[in-house]
């Protein structure tokens, strides 16, 4: 059956059309209690992942595979982090955390987000609050809602006025997020086509290096992994980071190295692994990296056939575009946390914004990879978390009556079908198995969870 939200992707990337024959999706779309509808696009983007990377193994091989995938594990897969086991026990947050929604002085809400302590406090500088709840909401009822919004991103803060669809449609950010391509692979160097490395898998042999955090970019990093790409994350050790879950869960896979640009030698090794790098992803705000040397174009130059893979919270255009931005704060601005007759808002059932962009930027840097492996080129792929957010905020809805009844909870029997295992230095790590399936080369993930910066920063050999 011809699925839109697939056809589209392969559009976007400038694919053959056809090659949506391969891929099976099945389930149903309403799984989960909200009125958007982020699985369908979710499977597709997903298949398109997975055929990204049949189209690689067939450029290596000659051989083709057939790519399915299950609705109910793209529903799993948007909340990954929630299903993550150490040796069987949930992780609990940290109950002191003074991320969340607070009442202004008009009686409307504003969200903070304090999940990082240099952001935390950036928004406690902002209110003029102690580390406190209560401290933090006495002085946010205070306030209002565009006034204190500004003064936190001034401070380095992050959060915003909870706002409705209405008051959104129409801002100058959510104009520059509709406006822009929902991702870009576009050409930004010359070089000879390379091809790929041998191996037994599509990615293998493919080098990446992920100088990202939180969801969306590991999540990418995560999916190149398990198609068999060696995946390093380049950390700093003063740099704070969400720890278990979701650094277990997104570290699946990977080697985890500590590197710090300040340090001359530390820079000399972050460019030495650069040149043998294919694939070099970021999530910092655009332009950021530009004083170290690390941006596209000095990438392109410094290393023909680079892939420069990036993530921004708001768009690279736009009064955004250098804004701290998550998830969560994507949905306080864009009415899906807006509740009506100004009820405390509430987040959706996932994180779809963080992974659908996660695997648009796995799809578009394979796409980019198959190209500069038949054409040559040095390729930049990017899209944003706004822009993910725009994609799936026009699409039609469910009723009310259609979602109010469903469970919180996917049904106990197919999720646990759907969990893998894995001994790590944490101790037993379960969680969540590859969504995708491919019929010659099943996903998997070759290395276990790590703790960050307990590898060294090099290159495994190659086969």
């Amino acid at each position: 059956m011809p699925n839109p939200h697939l056809d589209y992707l392969l559009k976007l990337a400038n694919l053959p059309a056809a090659l949506a024959d391969n891929a099976e999706i099945t389930g149903d779309d309403m799984l989960l209690p909200t009125p958007y509808n982020f699985v369908a696009p979710g499977a597709a983007t997903m298949a398109a992942v997975g055929l990204a990377a049949a189209e690689l193994w067939k450029l290596k091989t000659g051989r083709s595979q057939q790519v399915k995938i299950d609705t109910y594990a793209t529903a799993a897969a948007f909340r990954s982090t929630r299903y993550l086991r150490i040796n069987s026990k949930k992780l609990e947050e940290d109950g002191s955390k003074l991320t969340g929604f607070y009442r202004l002085k008009d009686g409307r809400w504003i969200y903070l987000h304090c999940n990082f302590p240099n952001v935390r406090d950036g928004n406690l500088k902002a209110l003029g609050a102690r580390f406190d709840k209560d401290s933090v909401a006495q002085a946010a009822a205070q306030r209002e809602g565009l006034e204190l919004e500004a003064a936190m991103f001034a401070n380095g803060g992050c959060g915003g006025l909870v706002r409705s669809e209405a008051e959104w449609e129409g801002m100058p950010q959510q104009i520059a997020a509709e406006k822009m391509p929902l991702f870009e692979v576009v050409k930004i160097g010359e070089a000879p086509p390379q091809p790929l490395p041998a191996g037994n898998r599509p990615l293998s042999g493919v080098r990446m290096l992920d100088l990202t955090r939180v969801l969306a970019g590991p999540a990418c990093a995560k999916a190149f992994a398990e198609h068999g790409a060696d995946v390093i994350r380049i950390t700093r050790k003063d740099l704070p980071d969400l720890g278990p879950p979701s650094d277990v869960d997104t570290g699946i896979g990977k080697l985890q190295a500590h590197i710090d640009m300040r340090d001359p030698a530390d820079a000399a090794r972050m460019h030495a692994l650069v040149k043998d790098c294919d694939v070099f992803l970021q999530g910092y705000r655009p332009g950021s990296l530009a004083a170290r040397g690390l941006s596209p174009e000095a990438l392109a130059k410094a290393r023909p056939g680079i892939i420069y893979t990036y993530l921004s919270a708001w768009g690279h255009e736009g009064p955004g575009a250098t804004k701290r931005g998550y998830d969560t704060v994507i949905q306080t601005f864009n009415g899906m946390a807006w509740r009506p007759d100004n009820e405390k808002p509430a987040f959706l059932p996932g994180s779809p914004h963080d992974y659908l962009a996660g695997y648009l930027l796995a799809f578009g840097t394979m796409v980019a990879l198959y190209r500069r492996a038949t054409v040559g080129g040095s390729w930049l792929v990017r899209t944003s978390l706004a822009g993910t957010g725009e994609w799936f905020r026009k699409l039609p809805r469910f009723a009310p009556e259609q979602y109010q009844n469903l469970p919180s909870e996917l049904p106990g029997d197919v999720l646990a079908r759907m969990m893998t295992s894995h001994d790590s230095p944490w101790g037993e790590v379960t969680h969540l198995a590859p969504g995708v399936q491919l019929s010659e080369t099943p996903g998997r993930w070759a290395r276990p969870a790590t703790p960050r910066g307990s590898q060294m920063a090099a290159w495994p050999a190659r086969a």
